[in-house]
């Protein structure tokens, strides 16, 4: 996404450039770019202290502001980009999150626990996969198996639109349920998921 950015909006206010934005300005887009892009990348890294991760977020807000111009009812430009980052920042974390838990559990479906000879963290280990195998198997078929495209191997929602016959939609909806029932079956157990993550590296 690239603008050519225009010294005709560096003095306009936010409410200004937002007028502009909606009757299809690239100039003043470029500017909310320039004004605002640093900032939110700031926010984003102090939060996520991954470059690649925050770089990400911006983008995908700024495609989102462009994308709803034209329907645009923001009123305080700064108000609504960084309350949006925010919003991004959190919904990314309970994704990374759930995604540490569910990448732990297929590396534990695979380990060989002897329960007779185990040490407690082995117990633990053992009892987490338990949960874990059973939180995943409690997704509806179709939301389970979009879960699994999505988060293990890593298809893109269009390419998994194609492969389940879905729309974009319907496949960004069962990945949105998908991860709420996750957090909800997991919450008691994603509270070890961190340390147990350091304990096997």
């Amino acid at each position: 996404m690239k603008f050519s950015s225009s010294g005709a909006y560096r003095t306009c206010s936010d409410a200004a450039l937002l007028d502009a934005l909606r009757t299809d300005e690239e100039g003043a887009f470029a500017e909310i770019y320039s004004r605002y892009s640093y900032p939110l990348f700031t926010l984003a890294y102090q939060k996520l202290s991954d470059r690649e991760a925050a770089e990400e977020l911006v983008q995908d807000l700024f495609t989102h502001v462009w994308s709803q111009r034209n329907s645009s009812q923001v009123q305080h430009l700064d108000r609504y980009l960084f309350s949006a980052m925010k919003y991004r920042i959190i919904n990314y974390l309970k994704v990374r999150k759930v995604k540490a838990a569910y990448e732990l559990y297929c590396r534990l479906s695979t380990a060989q626990v002897d329960v007779d000879t185990a040490t407690e963290d082995g117990l633990a280990l053992h009892d987490l996969s338990a949960a874990l195998r059973a939180s995943v198997q409690q997704l509806p078929a179709k939301s389970r198996e979009i879960f699994q495209l999505s988060r293990l191997e890593h298809y893109t929602v269009p390419e998994i639109s194609v492969r389940v016959n879905l729309s974009e939609k319907s496949v960004e909806y069962h990945l949105t349920k998908s991860l709420k029932l996750l957090r909800g079956y997991l919450r008691e157990f994603l509270l070890v998921t961190l340390p147990l993550l350091a304990f096997l590296k």
